[in-house]
């Protein structure tokens, strides 16, 4: 019992996990931002999809459904972002040779042009998120925050069946 007790108050003592990561997420969000608005006039979340896309390409065919997958989005938001890319210049769309309803996604000549921008300023970011953090606490951090989203993800699926259940 005293044990159960002291768990209770150790647990209720310590940081929320949540409440940090918001916090960074945020201070990151405005950090890339601050960076990359005045580079390629690219959105915080665009710039990430754009990186993705261009890293991507070199190796094989992108489409939507991977970009949903890389960054755990919805299918509805990763088409507006596309559309928004798209609309911009960044991007163009072209029915898969193989399934005309799936879109391979191209990198155009204007998301060449900010390729160096975009990863400059990432790895600008990248050098002030691990300003005085030691290597084996960085690799740390990322294998629990990667376990931390799988774990989200798994109740996410959970919830997903829940959810059709009462449909």
């Amino acid at each position: 019992m005293e044990k159960e007790v002291l768990a209770q108050e150790e647990f209720q003592n310590r940081e929320d996990a949540g409440r940090i990561i918001g916090i960074v997420s945020h201070q990151l969000k405005r950090t890339i931002f601050l960076y990359n608005q005045k580079d390629s006039g690219l959105t915080n979340v665009q710039n990430r999809v754009l990186h993705f896309i261009l890293d991507r390409s070199a190796e094989g065919p992108v489409y939507q459904k991977d970009i949903e997958t890389e960054f755990r989005i919805r299918k509805s938001t990763v088409t507006e972002i596309l559309q928004l890319m798209e609309e911009n210049g960044f991007i163009q769309r072209r029915s898969s040779k193989k399934d005309g309803r799936m879109k391979r996604i191209l990198p155009t000549e204007k998301a060449m042009t900010v390729q160096k921008k975009v990863m400059d300023n990432i790895r600008t970011v990248e050098e002030k998120l691990r300003a005085g953090v030691s290597v084996e606490d960085y690799d740390t951090c990322l294998r629990v925050l990667k376990r931390m989203s799988e774990n989200l993800a798994e109740e996410e699926n959970n919830m997903k069946g829940r959810e059709e259940m009462y449909e």
